[in-house]
């Protein structure tokens, strides 16, 4: 899609070469695009060769969602990197060759740049939230992520979803990839793995439908033994499952990550991948692969499916309601 540039593509990249990848000069950085991105890729490189000499660009090939499967093939292929820039259409977040560079302790930034506006994702205001404010609150829930073992979520619009994640440890994005520990993406949420055959009930989708946009009516998607078995046969839903059949993958029918929301700048609308599933105020469930989240299934993508104003409850703690935080964190004196 032909895009419209602004000056605040400027404002962030230099967000994310200054404050999320903090790049030093002793860096040998790589930025990983497509030829759909050139304009994102000059300007991301104008910003990096002031912080260090080693700035170098592999523009692959735009097979939409299937670019993973190159990075699957060839995982060895950021070895030469110490910090990794993923600026594609869609997230490589999950795929072999960032879990490589992740064991090898290299920085690796998924950054996506999908919209459905025509705007760069760039030039989006999502990107200037407080990266310390969302720390605060991720910290605050992963707490009781990393002691549940199950999770309940339920929705105004009828979700009513029981997860599983024992021994799968809980992670936050922000951008950041120091607070990553060396990995991060420009979702700004709490993430977990869960046990890939246990998901069971309802979650009626009324957010967005991850890459493809908004969810024009609510549509009821039943999950049995960790995958989906029924969409509703709305037209959102429809969409939904044409969308998932052109991946020629049954893994991805199955449910590999739970997410919550934390940037309070997103906005659910449908136009951005990353700003949907960001948003504070919602949840997702992101189906197919998870090897690099900490789970166990592979799969020839992800995506997320984004469920608006949920009630959460980790064991029989509730940690949110209506998509608010309500478990301050204790004050010690």
């Amino acid at each position: 899609m032909w895009k419209k540039m602004s000056q605040n593509i400027e404002r962030g990249a230099k967000i994310v070469i200054e404050h999320w990848m903090r790049v030093r000069r002793w860096d040998k950085l790589l930025i990983v695009t497509t030829k759909e991105h050139l304009e994102e890729l000059r300007v991301l490189k104008e910003f990096a060769a002031k912080r260090t000499r080693s700035v170098s660009s592999l523009v692959v090939e735009d097979t939409g969602r299937h670019v993973g499967v190159f990075f699957d093939m060839n995982e060895e292929v950021f070895d030469p990197y110490t910090a990794i820039i993923a600026a594609t259409d869609y997230s490589l977040v999950t795929t072999k060759a960032a879990k490589r560079a992740l064991q090898k302790h290299r920085k690796f930034l998924s950054l996506p740049l999908s919209t459905n506006d025509g705007r760069s994702m760039l030039e989006y205001d999502f990107m200037t939230m407080d990266t310390k404010k969302s720390r605060l609150m991720a910290n605050v829930i992963m707490k009781y992520l990393r002691h549940c073992t199950t999770i309940h979520v339920t929705t105004p619009a009828g979700t009513d979803l029981h997860i599983y994640k024992a021994n799968r440890i809980p992670g936050f994005f922000n951008g950041v990839t120091k607070d990553g520990k060396g990995y991060s993406s420009a979702s700004i949420e709490v993430y977990v793995s869960i046990e890939e055959t246990k998901t069971e009930g309802t979650m009626v989708l009324d957010g967005s439908l991850g890459y493809i946009g908004r969810a024009e009516e609510p549509t009821k998607i039943l999950f049995k033994d960790g995958r989906i078995t029924r969409i509703e046969d709305t037209l959102t839903g429809v969409r939904l499952q044409q969308y998932m059949e052109d991946y020629n993958d049954s893994r991805i029918y199955i449910g590999g990550e739970f997410g919550i929301g934390l940037n309070s700048y997103s906005r659910c609308l449908g136009n951005c991948y990353i700003e949907d599933e960001s948003a504070y105020g919602t949840f997702h469930i992101g189906l197919g692969r998870n090897l690099a989240l900490g789970g166990q299934q592979n799969a020839n993508g992800h995506f997320d499916l984004v469920c608006l104003e949920p009630d959460i409850y980790t064991d029989n703690r509730q940690i949110m309601q209506q998509g608010k935080i309500i478990i301050p964190e204790p004050v010690v004196y």
